[in-house]
């Protein structure tokens, strides 16, 4: 089943509940959201030495010191 196909899924059954009971779906929808997040930025700092180049690229912006990525793609 594509996202899309899953979204409208999600839109049939919520427009079937009532205010209590999407009020629940609406928890848990964040609940997972939250979760997702959570896993994504454990695995970003399990990234040998992600911090330091986070913290670098940071200060950098910060100084207007950085280059525009587009100057450094290999497709065009």
């Amino acid at each position: 089943m594509t996202t899309a196909e899953l979204r409208h899924q999600i839109d049939e059954y919520s427009d079937c509940l009532s205010p209590e009971r999407l009020r629940v779906a609406v928890d848990f929808l964040a609940y997972l959201a939250e979760r997702e997040s959570k896993e994504a930025t454990e695995e970003l700092l399990r990234i040998p030495k992600f911090m330091d180049s986070l913290e670098k690229a940071e200060a950098k912006v910060s100084t207007g010191v950085y280059h525009n990525w587009r100057e450094f793609r290999r497709d065009g």
